[in-house]
């Protein structure tokens, strides 16, 4: 019998919770250490139609990346999209658990070597590491090649299967040294200045945060959802790797909350 203990223990093993950063809340969030896993469904966000999907599906445990709960709960009535999400999988004794910055923070296995493996990257590290260099925040290497700005920005699309990203001026006329950060990395922007980087690719910056490129860096914001999808795959490829008594899948719910329209009408 394989237990929601044993793969909590085997992720932490790889990303421990030690790891995560102060503000969040990754760990099992909904179930028990004890129950036995009959399925495992993988997701970025946990919303209500991936507690739908995993009910479809005979998975009691939803591994995402995102904790459906960050803060307290003060009541839970159904009325908002966690308190929803909540009690449908206590209904359905489905186990949730999230695995997040903790996931972000490390080097091998990472959110961030995810992307970098993606686009082919070496000679990678911490953009900025904490008590060791395999530990921390970011990651910045080099592409298999210097390239013109123009031709990496469409092998970004193709690699990265993106429609679109928003960016800065072009600052060098060829990339080789790529700073990145899945999510909201807007916080080592100095960091990947510092790290002599081309490009800086993340997620969420506010308007006036453009500005800090300050004409030495061109930041490339391709989406938060967009920078952490690959995730899915990568914990689905570690489950797998490591229990064969259960089925995990990988979800097929675009947890995207945005949607973007073109002038041609095509989302």
């Amino acid at each position: 019998m394989t237990t929601i203990r044993d793969v909590t223990d085997f992720l932490e093993g790889i990303a421990p919770l030690q790891y995560q950063e102060p503000y969040d809340n990754a760990g099992l969030i909904v179930g028990s250490h004890h129950s036995e896993v009959r399925a495992a469904l993988i997701s970025l966000d946990t919303t209500e139609a991936v507690i739908d999907e995993a009910i479809e599906l005979g998975c009691n445990l939803v591994v995402g990346h995102h904790p459906i709960i960050f803060t307290g709960l003060k009541k839970i009535n159904g009325y908002h999209y966690v308190e929803k999400a909540v009690i449908k999988a206590i209904k359905n004794d489905i186990a949730i658990y999230a695995i997040h910055t903790n996931l972000d923070n490390v080097l091998q296995d990472g959110v961030n070597s995810q992307i970098a493996d993606k686009l082919g990257l070496r000679e990678t590290r911490i953009l900025r590491p904490k008590e060791i260099n395999t530990i921390g925040s970011g990651l910045v290497g080099k592409l298999p090649a210097a390239m013109p700005f123009k031709d990496f920005e469409q092998y970004l699309m193709d690699h990265l299967e993106l429609s679109g990203f928003r960016r800065t001026c072009v600052v060098r006329d060829v990339v080789e040294q790529v700073a990145l950060c899945g999510g909201s990395g807007r916080f080592l922007l100095g960091d990947a200045i510092g790290a002599g980087a081309e490009v800086f690719i993340s997620a969420d910056f506010k308007y006036h945060e453009y500005f800090d490129a300050n004409g030495e860096i061109t930041i490339i914001d391709v989406g938060h959802y967009e920078s952490e999808k690959f995730t899915i795959q990568l914990v689905h490829r570690l489950i797998t790797g490591k229990f064969s008594k259960f089925a995990a899948y990988c979800t097929k719910v675009n947890t995207n909350p945005i949607t973007y329209n073109y002038k041609n009408g095509h989302n």
